[in-house]
């Protein structure tokens, strides 16, 4: 049976009473309810304010099942002859007191704080629900969207459907961000009690917890998990990653950079962005939207859309350089181009050459060493190509294993510059990064570029080590995951070459031998 009970003037709550129930019992469940000790003094009132009895009660809940009752906790006497309306029912120098609302309003929150520390059953489950409101606070504060959330309950102490859609879309991203794809129970147990404490309007009266229907731990049910599986729908197939601390692209990174814009500053840089024509401008405005870039690049609700608000990677060459330098340093920028050539294209070749040689492979050598026809790709393709044959795919999440010779075009495809682009990026399968090569030969290309979610972003400079270089960055700055079979390339370009994140990646046997082999003379 449920019982509407009203407590403080103002705050109603169902009390759930078994079949036959007692006054006692009543008693004792409205103070769990309400956050009382058990030793509080209760009154109770029907809805005329007349005073209910115990040898009474059964009999007039069950005479009007709907009936409201107020209940009065009053400390030293100070609301035991208030009636519901706030008024006195005898002389009482409470009477001009509480006759101003404000007041009246400033003894029900002191009340209400006086309580407080009796909402659970222990202090140890108190700090559980404070640590985890002020984790779902924090994150509706930095998470997009998160504000709005927070004003529309401010304003109508609840929340539109599509609100609550969008809490649950804030706060399971802010998870996925800080403990990864797959957050433990007790993670997003303590989302969806951090829901509620900061929420009370959307408590569940008729669950254990209140925060089933965004969590259920038992059941592994909720709109917490819903979230989580349809992300794990979307993201095997998709280029953008949520964050979790582990190496590579998809690590958050701190941006220390103080000139970076925020607020109604950087949506006007942004606007800016899409009207100016001078490309010093651009850079400018571009680096001072940087962090901004960042936190959309890695929130899975906005990333999709980043070439939509920053179309003019599309356009002006170097962008991509300029981000990434901002995330790591010039230093780090200019490892593949400074040591390439020198340090690692030389030892690749000398090491392809110890393989099977295929007649692939010793085109791709001849390439490389520069004795190559028209038909096959420059030296410093070939060159990667052979890295592509020492380090090859490795059987992806199909288990379906690849030969390098049919991963190269996973890496650069080749596009003969009298054809149709358009018809190539319709026909073209797949979401992670490429080169496209324009040229009338493979030996003679104008110009590359970068295909991004069927986008071209054109490379700064028109040669094949830039390009490449470009390529490995677009991952990083656009929070984009490595191709399957490219995976062990890409990881040893990080590592090995750009020393990003070493020791913190995962390395597969092979990448760690070539290394060794490579960096040792062995």
């Amino acid at each position: 049976m449920l019982v509407k009970v009203n407590y403080l003037l103002q705050v109603k709550k169902y009390i759930k009473l078994q079949d036959r129930f007692t006054f006692e019992e009543f008693l004792n469940e409205v103070k769990k309810k309400f956050g009382l000790t058990a030793n509080d003094a209760l009154q109770v009132f029907d809805e005329t304010n007349t005073n209910v009895e115990e040898d009474i009660f059964q009999e007039l809940v069950q005479s009007n099942p709907q009936i409201c009752f107020t209940v009065k906790c009053p400390p030293q006497g100070l609301f035991s002859d208030l009636d519901v309306s706030g008024a006195t029912s005898t002389p009482s120098t409470c009477t001009d007191t509480l006759s101003n609302s404000s007041d009246v309003e400033g003894l029900e929150r002191t009340k209400l704080n006086l309580s407080a520390s009796s909402n659970f059953n222990n202090g140890r489950e108190i700090t559980s629900a404070e640590k985890a409101k002020q984790i779902v606070q924090n994150a509706l504060k930095e998470k997009p969207g998160g504000l709005d959330v927070l004003e529309e309950y401010e304003l109508t102490k609840t929340l539109k459907h599509s609100t609550r859609r969008q809490l649950v879309n804030v706060l399971v991203s802010h998870m996925t961000e800080v403990h990864g794809r797959i957050p433990t129970l007790k993670q997003r147990e303590t989302y969806a009690l951090g829901i509620v404490s900061l929420f009370p309007a959307l408590r569940d009266p008729y669950s254990s917890k209140g925060y089933e229907h965004f969590y259920d731990p038992e059941k592994g049910t909720g709109f917490i998990s819903w979230r989580l599986k349809t992300l794990s729908r979307k993201n095997p197939k998709r280029v953008y990653l949520m964050s979790h601390e582990t190496g590579g692209p998809s690590r958050r990174r701190k941006i220390e950079d103080t000139e970076q814009l925020d607020g109604d500053a950087c949506r006007e840089a942004i606007s800016l962005l899409l009207h100016t024509a001078d490309e010093t401008e651009v850079r400018q405005k571009m680096k001072q939207t940087f962090k901004h870039r960042q936190e959309l690049v890695h929130n899975p609700e906005r990333s999709t859309d980043i070439l939509k608000i920053f179309p003019r990677f599309l356009e002006v060459k170097g962008l991509v350089n300029q981000d990434f330098i901002l995330l790591f340093n010039a230093e780090t920028s200019a490892k593949l181009l400074e040591q390439w050539e020198m340090a690692f294209k030389p030892k690749v070749i000398e090491e392809a050459k110890s393989l099977t040689l295929t007649a692939e492979l010793q085109s791709h050598i001849s390439a490389a060493e520069k004795q190559q026809s028209e038909h096959e790709w420059d030296s410093d393709i070939s060159s990667f190509l052979l890295l592509l044959h020492l380090l090859p795919p490795s059987a992806g999440r199909k288990k379906v294993k690849i030969s390098p010779t049919d991963a190269v075009d996973r890496l650069v495809h080749f596009h003969k510059s009298c054809t149709s682009i358009e018809e190539h990026l319709r026909v073209r399968e797949g979401h992670q990064p490429y080169l496209l090569a324009v040229g009338r030969t493979k030996k003679r290309i104008d110009n590359f570029d970068v295909v991004v979610d069927k986008q071209l972003i054109p490379c700064a400079r028109a040669t094949s080590l830039s390009a490449i270089d470009e390529l490995f960055k677009v991952h990083y700055i656009f929070n984009l995951t490595y191709e399957e079979s490219l995976a062990n390339v890409y990881t040893f370009l990080q590592t090995t070459v750009y020393n990003i994140d070493v020791g913190l990646t995962s390395e597969s046997p092979r990448v760690r031998e070539l290394r060794v082999k490579l960096l040792n003379d062995v």
